[in-house]
C-alpha cells in the first residue's frame, strides 16, 4: 500500500488548520505557503474534504477554511479514506467488491484481512491532536 502525494498533502493541510486553529477561517492561500503546496492542487484537494466534512469553507473577502470538527475527532483514517478511498491491500476486500468465488480456498485472505485491520486500526488511532502534540521523542514522519 501506498500513500499518494494527495493523501499527504491532505493530512499536512489539515495539520495546518489545527494549528491555526482560532475559530476564524483560514485563507487557502496562507496555507498553500505555509506548507508549499501549489495553489491549484490544494483547491482541489479542499473541495474534497469540504464535501466529506473535513473542512468548511467559505468563499470571498474573510473567507477560507477552518476544520468542522476539532483535532481530537479528527484521524488519519478518516482523511486517508476520503483522499485514497479505501485502505484494503488486495482488490476483494474493498468497500463494495464483489465476493470472490476462491474465498473459501484462498490460504492468503486471512492475511491480507489481519493487514487490512492492522492499517485500519493503526490510522483511526491517531488523531490530528496527537499530530500537533507529537513528543519529542517520537516523530510523525508524513
Amino acid at each position: 500500500m501506498k500513500i499518494s502525494t494527495r493523501g499527504r498533502y491532505a493530512v499536512r493541510v489539515l495539520i495546518d488548520l489545527a494549528e491555526h486553529r482560532s475559530g476564524n477561517f483560514v485563507p487557502l492561500k496562507e496555507i498553500a505557503e505555509r506548507q508549499d503546496i501549489s495553489l491549484k492542487y490544494l483547491e482541489s484537494i479542499m473541495t474534497e474534504l469540504s464535501k466529506n466534512g473535513l473542512v468548511e469553507g467559505v468563499h470571498g473577502k474573510g473567507g477560507g477554511y477552518r476544520m468542522s470538527n476539532a483535532p481530537e475527532k479528527c484521524t488519519l483514517g478518516m482523511i486517508l479514506r476520503v483522499t485514497e478511498g479505501d485502505l484494503a491491500p488486495v482488490a476483494c476486500l474493498s468497500d463494495g467488491a464483489q465476493p470472490c468465488g476462491r474465498a473459501y480456498e484462498c490460504r492468503t485472505l486471512p492475511v491480507w484481512k489481519k493487514f487490512y485491520e492492522m492499517v485500519n486500526n493503526y490510522f483511526d488511532s491517531i488523531t490530528l491532536a496527537d499530530l500537533i502534540k507529537t513528543p519529542d521523542n517520537y516523530n510523525y514522519v508524513i
